[in-house]
């Protein structure tokens, strides 16, 4: 199982982070050591000082596909949740000064929250509300179709350079509003009023 990530598809995000526009999706993987599931907490790394939170839409790939066409992308997966791509900001800046990969500030252990999947039957994915709280309080909220690429669109794109297999997760981007977490802190996400993950941040 391995987790594909998208970065900067929301332009809001972008703009916050002060970086360019893309012109295609921006992929970037973690290892399936990453995954963080059933509520369990998170615990900032010792080699950072500077821990992000960023909500997304996660995907779950059900069958194999190379290649897919964006007109087949929906057959491609069935059950949908929201999900944290925690990201050591300030790791991740030295690494970008210095034109090196970001996985070191990405891909560390237990750094992608996953959320209950629920059935994408009945849901308009194109345009879903998500939001993530802090302690009680909206810190990040988008709209799916808020995404400069689709999720069919990101499909169809990864799927040309990365065989997706059953089990696949697919982060979809974040939109603006990341931020640091501390010890202490509570996050919850939710897609719609459905809270589908709680994380403590020890």
């Amino acid at each position: 199982m391995k987790i594909v990530c998208i970065g900067r598809n929301y332009a809001a995000h972008v703009r916050e982070l002060n970086n360019a526009m893309p012109d295609e999706p921006v992929i970037f993987i973690k290892p399936d050591s990453a995954v963080l599931r059933n509520n369990a907490p998170f615990f900032i790394p010792e080699f950072t000082q500077d821990v992000h939170h960023e909500i997304e839409v996660v995907v779950k790939i059900k069958k194999n596909g190379k290649s897919i066409p964006v007109q087949f992308a929906a057959d491609y997966y069935d059950e949908i949740t929201v999900g944290i791509d925690f990201t050591a900001r300030d790791l991740q800046s030295k690494l970008k000064e210095k034109g090196l990969p970001w996985e070191k500030a990405k891909g560390f252990d237990h750094s992608a929250v996953i959320g209950k999947f629920i059935p994408k039957a009945g849901l308009n994915i194109h345009q879903l509300d998500f939001h993530l709280t802090k302690n009680g309080d909206v810190v990040q909220q988008g709209n799916t179709e808020m995404m400069m690429h689709s999720v069919d669109e990101v499909i169809a794109h990864v799927s040309q350079y990365f065989m997706l297999k059953t089990g696949d997760l697919i982060f979809t981007g974040t939109p603006e509003g990341v931020g640091p977490v501390a010890f202490g802190d509570e996050l919850k996400g939710f897609l719609g009023d459905t809270q589908l993950f709680r994380c403590a941040v020890r």
